[in-house]
């Protein structure tokens, strides 16, 4: 291979390699801003959730103002279900499993049990 086309080679590496560190550097800045932003949600869970064990003193209120928590935690845009718990939910859409956990919550908290009908 003449010196010409070793150097054109040469180039062609290098830019390769060039793309390939630029990529590297933009997912470790989006992992950075993805830790940071899990940092932030664990913090806001960890206090909400310290504030819900806090209220356990009186069940009758308690169940009140266990609903007002967590409809505050769904609708701070966060899941409350099992399934999603903590994770971020789609403002513009409705989670049924969260929904459904609060419409339980409120129903017990109103007295009215699940009775089966046959």
């Amino acid at each position: 291979m003449d010196p010409y086309s070793e150097l054109r080679q040469v180039r062609q590496n290098l830019e390769a390699m060039s793309k390939m560190v630029a990529g590297l550097e933009n997912d470790i800045l989006d992992t950075l801003k993805e830790n940071t932003e899990l940092k932030m949600e664990n913090q806001l869970l960890r206090e909400k959730l310290d504030k819900l064990t806090a209220e356990k003193a009186g069940k009758e209120v308690k169940s009140q103002s266990g609903l007002a928590s967590l409809r505050k935690i769904y609708e701070s845009g966060y899941h409350i279900c099992n399934m999603y718990y903590g994770t971020h939910r789609d403002p513009s859409s409705d989670c049924m499993f969260c929904l459904d956990i609060l419409d339980n919550f409120e129903h017990k908290g109103k007295g009215v049990g699940h009775a089966s009908t046959k």
